[in-house]
């Protein structure tokens, strides 16, 4: 069993910051980027430019997505916020927390025998603080299945 030490309070939120940070960085930067060259390019008609701008914008919402994932934990479980998808768990529909090394991310191994992709945690960028979070998700599972005998 995991240390109480390893248990953040409740309620929780695990994203993955430099990720985020990254990403959002990224999408702003390209959508300045190709609205400046659409305004700076001479030959082209409003409708040209137009174009040019909503593909900056649309590129910048595709990175938004990507920088969407997170996991929620509070005392009656965890809401996992992937790129499209948003599933809540209660926490007895939760057998195990992995984070296997190579992994991109969190699987959340189920009472009904399959297995969730939980992507509010990667160790892409920041693998020590993803081992950290993984083992903070995994304590309070443990936590909700074996609750403390005094209360805690």
């Amino acid at each position: 069993m995991s240390d109480l030490s390893d248990q953040p309070s409740l309620p929780v939120t695990f994203r993955p910051g430099r990720t985020r940070a990254v990403l959002h960085t990224l999408g702003a930067a390209s959508f300045v980027a190709i609205t400046v060259v659409a305004l700076l390019l001479g030959g082209l008609s409003p409708a040209e430019k137009s174009s040019f701008v909503f593909t900056g914008a649309l590129f910048w919402a595709v990175l938004w997505l990507l920088a969407r994932p997170r996991i929620v934990a509070d005392t009656e479980g965890i809401t996992v916020v992937n790129v499209a998808r948003s599933r809540r768990l209660s926490w007895a529909e939760i057998v195990k927390v992995n984070l296997r090394p190579g992994d991109p991310w969190v699987f959340l191994d189920l009472t009904d025998g399959t297995s969730m992709a939980a992507m509010g945690i990667q160790p892409g960028m920041a693998k020590q603080s993803a081992i950290r979070d993984a083992k903070a998700l995994r304590a309070l599972t443990e936590a909700a299945h074996h609750p403390s005998p005094c209360g805690d």
